[in-house]
Order: C-alpha cells, then sequence, then structure tokens
C-alpha cells in the first residue's frame, strides 16, 4: 500500500472532523472475506509493536511474588502482590475496575497458576491474561523496565469472532507521517498472516473516535489499476518498437 494513499486519506479524516473537548484517537479498520473464522485454524492473534507509539500511554499492571514486588512498583502503573490476590478474586467489582483501567498485565511466570486463578475469569473474557506472545510472563528476576517500554509501542491483532480487525495507530495531535507508518506497519503483518494475503481483505478505513471513516481500498485500487493500465500499453507498444528496428 502507497504511503501517499494513507496521508490522502488521513488528511480526509481530519477536514471532515468536528473538534471535540477531548483528545481523540485514529482506528484503523481492516474488513477480510473469505476465512471460516469456525475453524479455530483460520483464527488470528498476535502482538506486534510498531514504530510510534500509538496515542495515550498504555497503563501496565503488574501482577508479581515478592520477587519482582520492588522492580514491578518501580516500573508499573501499578502492581498487585500475591498476598493480594485472594482479595481481588473475592471482589468481583475490584476486579472489574482492574482490568478496564490497565492495557497490559505482565504475570511472574512461577506463580502463574495462582495468577489464572484469582484473575483469570475476568481477564480472560476480555482478553487481557498476561500472555506469553507479548512477553508478558517473566521469570522472578527480570528487569522489567524494556518491558514496559515496548508494551507502550504493542498493539494486539485479533481476528476471531468478527471478519473484521480494529485498532488504534494514532491520536490526532501525532503527526500524519507517524500514523501513516503505523497503519503500513500493521497492513503489512496482516497481509502476511491471512492465508490468502491482499485478496482476504475486503475493505479498509480510517477514522476518529467520532468521526466519520474514510475508505482506503479504492483508492489503493485505483493504483493498481492505474499500474496495471500503464504495463498493458507498455507490452502493447514493445511489438510497434521491435516491428519499426526491424524495418
Amino acid at each position: 500500500m502507497d504511503k501517499k494513499v494513507v496521508l490522502d486519506a488521513l488528511k480526509q479524516v481530519r477536514e471532515g472532523s468536528t473538534k471535540r473537548n477531548f483528545k481523540q484517537s485514529f482506528d484503523f479498520i481492516i474488513n477480510v472475506r473469505g476465512i471460516d473464522l469456525k475453524k479455530t485454524e483460520n483464527q488470528i492473534e498476535f502482538f506486534m509493536t510498531l514504530k510510534h507509539t500509538r496515542s495515550k500511554k498504555a497503563k501496565v499492571c503488574a501482577l508479581v511474588g515478592a520477587e519482582l514486588s520492588d522492580e514491578a512498583k518501580s516500573v508499573c502503573d501499578f502492581s498487585v502482590v500475591q498476598d493480594d490476590f485472594q482479595k481481588y478474586g473475592q471482589d468481583k467489582k475490584a476486579m472489574k475496575k482492574l482490568a478496564e483501567q490497565y492495557d497490559f498485565f505482565i504475570a511472574q511466570a512461577n506463580i502463574m497458576p495462582k495468577v489464572a486463578g484469582a484473575f483469570g475469569r475476568v481477564l480472560g473474557p476480555r482478553g487481557k491474561m498476561p500472555n506469553p506472545k507479548a512477553g508478558c510472563i517473566v521469570p522472578p528476576k527480570f528487569n522489567l523496565r524494556p518491558l514496559y517500554d515496548k508494551l507502550q509501542h504493542t498493539v494486539k491483532i485479533s481476528l476471531k469472532t468478527s471478519p473484521i480487525i480494529q485498532t488504534v495507530v494514532g491520536s490526532e495531535d501525532k503527526g500524519d507521517d507517524e500514523i501513516a507508518d503505523n497503519i503500513l506497519n500493521i497492513y503489512d503483518q496482516v497481509v502476511h498472516h491471512l492465508p490468502n494475503d491482499k485478496n482476504n481483505i475486503n475493505s479498509m478505513f480510517i477514522k476518529l473516535t467520532m468521526g466519520r471513516p474514510v475508505q482506503l481500498l479504492e483508492k489503493v485500487s485505483a493504483e493498481v489499476k492505474k499500474q496495471k493500465k500503464s504495463l498493458l500499453h507498455k507490452k502493447h507498444d514493445e511489438p510497434k518498437k521491435a516491428e519499426a528496428v526491424a524495418q
């Protein structure tokens, strides 16, 4: 996908946006086709690191034992030590609040069964359980700072129950160039994971939180048609040039 196409779409989104009393985020939406998501082997879920941060700061909560307690307190936005797991496990309201407040959860590997027992029923359905694919299950002695910084650039791409992928790629106070880089980054990775590459993409949109979506696929298709037309003309002209040379 051409970066200019993305930049043009971002410009349209901004021009069609009404000023709000809060900072809106840009969403990148991909609708897919030709994939039977009822079959688990066709479902897609992966984490990827973007070139630029998405929008607002990702909030990280650590679920740890005594070995990582001090490290978690100094690095993460919040931490729950093993001795307090039971308290959260018995208080569903507090558990839900925790799930809503934090974007990523880190867990200490050697107490993972206790993490699952206490937090699994709430974090699991929300897709927020500490995930090894994101590097969020760590050993008892671990430097959390690099992981915390990486999570600020991390997005989860999921295609499981509905044929749509939607993820935040930046906020309206970021430059279009950075947002476009993130969109192209995601597009390349999604295409790589789809069974039939670009053929599985039905449509793509960019939108602000409260704004109208601007479609990308039609613009991309127009570019492809233009390139194909140019190639056809080139092939059509080649026999004429050969004939002229022969004469």
